[in-house]
């Protein structure tokens, strides 16, 4: 495996004539850092919370040596770029990691351009600090000339460490939502009610999230977070600066652990003119999901000198990202009110009350639910944004594509993948199978696959491939647009169009990273035609070395 990697390497190497290059150092240490008043020891990277922007050059060919302080393996991932496997950074899938007091060197062409991210793919580290934003330059200049370019990077940080974290999860998979429905919970609802037949609707509901042993409050499953712009909490307020009628680019990235958010800047139109790093039909908008991993440029023109503030609520409404945009340091905008969360119901699960009603509820299971068959339903938001009327919320189905250079082909086969997972014992998976049980799925070079994922779960799912973009099947035809990750939302069935052009193996999974932790995680093996790709001889662990021993 080592030497036919040394054999690939040089042939890229000496294959390639860019018309620059550039050497990039990285050193992984621990630091510690004030957030909102409080100290943390973190990850950091060559010092910074979060790390430094990497800014590339389309074209150019990148040497990154990435020397690690720590005393613990590491590892950078490069996510959304396109490059050779064995420069993917995952461990035991693609290199065997960054041992303590070793450097390793990255070196890899840069094939695209938009906003994009690196992160750690080791034991958790990217929650506790190890990420940051990477920017790409196209070859021929910006598409959209603005007078001032800001990274807001969203991510979320927690007082415990990521291995406490999953420690609790797998001891009470409940024990960080304190918004469980209850008993007294249940008298107060049933006294509201003002007809029997709203009562009775009241306790079927109850009957029915109870044997699906779920519940309707539980958005997210870790809580406690601090959510951060740039490294900084709320009250650290982190400010780009503005002069009234200029355009202002915001890259924004979410790069949290866990965090699924509805961002938006009151007072001011979002144009969103990329997704995940891909050029897009300008779209004009008041607010939009942005799922872990996931990436939107927007464009701002604020004209008068005031602050606003940017909002980027946590899914489940118990805090938010803020930063501002100000004429002078300083300021600081009004704060929205936080809008109180929305409750998944029945019908999110594909479930509906009428059809339940003769149902044995101690047989049921998640894989007998109505899974939606229309696509198009499936890229609705759940549970909604709930934006104030006459507000225009971004979905999937607005994304339209500007690239017209690659042809999107007819699949060659289909696949149907089901999103699982067991809340009592706390493992994701699909197919009910965990990594550890079935890691790969086998892939020919060229051939083209229709990929339906089907989510039986109650949670939303960004699922993220690496090395590899996805067309998704939005109802926009040969307009539908190219991303390398997909919130599929509970209880429904996304589909995308994926051709299998990067010859290696490539991690499929969740971006949350307690489910990829936990077995929702494959390896996507693209064979060259003709001949058969060297297996590694790594073991497997959950996660690409976010390792649980189960």
């Amino acid at each position: 495996m080592i030497s036919y990697l040394r054999r690939a390497l040089a042939v890229v190497l000496l294959s390639a004539s860019p018309a620059f290059a550039g050497t990039y150092d990285l050193v992984i240490d621990r630091t510690a850092v004030r957030i909102d008043g409080q100290e943390r020891r973190v990850f950091s990277i060559n010092g910074q919370f979060a790390g430094p922007t990497l800014r590339w050059k389309e074209g150019e060919e990148v040497t990154i040596n990435v020397t690690n302080r720590l005393t613990e393996d590491t590892s950078i991932h490069w996510h959304g770029i396109l490059l050779p496997f064995y420069m993917d950074g995952v461990p035991m899938v693609s290199f065997a990691g960054i041992k303590p007091g070793e450097t390793f060197t990255y070196r890899f062409r840069v094939r695209q351009a938009g906003t994009y991210w690196y992160h750690s793919h080791s034991s958790g580290q990217e929650q506790e600090g190890m990420y940051a934003p990477i920017v790409v330059e196209p070859t021929k200049g910006e598409r959209y000339k603005v007078d001032r370019d800001y990274v807001v990077m969203l991510s979320d940080q927690h007082a415990m460490s990521a291995g406490a974290i999953l420690r609790k999860l797998k001891q009470e998979p409940g024990y960080f939502n304190d918004r469980r429905r209850t008993l007294p919970g249940l008298i107060r609802d049933l006294a509201k009610a003002k007809s029997p037949e709203e009562r009775q609707r009241i306790i079927r509901d109850r009957l029915d999230w109870g044997d699906m042993r779920m519940d309707p409050t539980d958005l997210a499953d870790v809580t406690g977070y601090t959510f951060l712009v740039n490294g900084r909490g709320p009250s650290d307020n982190w400010t780009g600066l503005f002069k009234s009628g200029e355009k202002i680019r915001l890259r924004f990235i979410n790069g949290s652990a866990m965090s699924i958010f509805d961002a938006r800047i009151p007072g001011l139109k979002l144009r969103v003119v990329q997704a995940d790093g891909q050029d897009i039909v300008p779209i004009e908008v008041d607010e939009f999901r942005i799922g872990v991993g996931e990436t939107y440029d927007v464009i701002v023109e604020p004209r008068e000198a005031r602050a606003y503030t940017i909002h980027a609520a946590s899914i489940d409404r118990r805090g938010a990202a803020r930063g501002t945009l100000a004429p002078r340091p300083g300021m600081s905008g009004p704060i929205p009110e936080m809008r109180p969360p929305s409750l998944l119901t029945m019908a999110d699960m594909g479930m509906n009350h009428a059809a339940m009603a003769g149902m044995d509820h101690s047989k049921m299971d998640h894989s007998a639910m109505a899974m939606p068959t229309d696509n198009a339903d499936g890229l609705v938001h759940a549970p909604p944004v709930n934006a104030s009327p006459g507000e225009r919320v971004l979905g999937y189905r607005d994304l339209r594509r500007l690239d017209r250079t690659y042809p999107l082909k007819s699949p060659d086969r289909t696949i149907e993948l089901r999103l699982t997972g067991n809340m009592d014992k706390f493992f994701w998976s699909f197919d009910d199978r965990k990594y550890s049980e079935s890691p790969t799925i086998d892939f020919v070079e060229d051939e083209t696959v229709r990929l339906v994922l089907k989510n039986e779960t109650m949670m939303n799912h960004p699922i993220h491939l690496h090395g590899i973009f996805m067309d998704l099947d939005n109802g926009a035809g040969d307009d539908r647009p190219r991303k390398h990750v997909v919130i599929v939302p509970p209880g429904r069935s996304v589909a995308v169009t994926i051709q299998m052009t990067e010859v290696g193996r490539w991690p499929f999974h969740c971006h949350l990273m307690f489910h990829m932790m936990t077995g929702m995680f494959r390896e996507f093996v693209v064979h060259p035609r003709g001949a058969p790709l060297p297996v590694t001889t790594a073991p497997h662990s959950e996660g690409g070395s976010h390792v649980h021993k189960h």
